[in-house]
């Protein structure tokens, strides 16, 4: 018996992997720069990923001193628009 797939098998295996993908548990990760203030990161943590004042600061401590911090965890569609929000505040992020 030959080992091949199909068209149909190769694009259900696609969808399958994207569809763990996106349930699977992620990290939205933000960046330290040399441009963005603390004030501003706080902010912006409150405002998007809904942090409290004082764990905004607690991450914007671990950004500036490890050089990233995950901020945020859970499925990548609730993840993406805070990353988008997030980069679109000049704030390095990415969903890892």
């Amino acid at each position: 018996m030959a080992d091949y797939q199909t068209k149909e098998d190769v694009l259900t295996d696609e969808l399958v992997d994207r569809v763990e993908q996106l349930v699977a548990d992620k990290h939205l990760v933000v960046y330290n720069d040399d441009v963005n203030t603390f004030d501003h990161v706080i902010e912006s943590l409150v405002d998007i990923c809904d942090h409290s004042e004082e764990q905004a600061e607690q991450c914007a401590l671990m950004v500036h001193f490890k050089g990233r911090a995950s901020v945020r965890e859970g499925h990548f569609n609730k993840l993406q628009p805070m990353k988008t929000a997030l980069t679109d505040r000049g704030i390095s992020a990415v969903i890892e």
